[in-house]
């Protein structure tokens, strides 16, 4: 995984601290330095038309982490400073024991954790299956 995040796909910030905080705008799982919006991002292939012809949701799930630390470290923050994070998953039936099961092993060590809310939305501006919103200490 690269250590730096990707670029946002608009006219934002990556982050922006305020109050004695970290906001992170949502965070999506592309890789650093892919051409386009719907290139880049982990176990996601596409065919012609735009349909799915490989698809690895754990593998975003890694990817959508690297990118978080990434941007909280460029931040001056870093992954244990993390005190809310919101999920949002395009598909909950399919893949929130996928993210439960991932996020275990992320967190498991941290003692506080942070707090959490998983959010079933119908879609991304991307083809990507899961965003994350944070909020860190910096």
């Amino acid at each position: 995984m690269s250590t730096k995040p990707p670029k946002p796909v608009g006219l934002y910030p990556l982050a922006r601290k305020a109050g004695g905080l970290l906001f992170l705008s949502g965070v999506g799982p592309r890789i650093a330095g892919s051409d386009s919006n719907d290139s880049g991002v982990p176990g996601l292939e596409l065919d012609h038309n735009g349909n799915f012809l490989s698809f690895d949701f754990e593998a975003q799930v890694h990817s959508v982490f690297a990118n978080v630390k990434a941007i909280l470290e460029e931040n001056g923050s870093s992954w244990e400073k993390l005190v809310d994070i919101q999920v949002f998953l395009v598909d909950m039936k399919r893949d929130f024991q996928v993210f439960n099961k991932v996020y275990a092993e992320y967190f498991k060590e941290m003692d506080p954790k942070p707090c959490r809310t998983t959010i079933a939305i119908n879609s991304l501006p991307t083809p990507i299956a899961i965003e994350l919103k944070c909020i860190a200490n910096p």
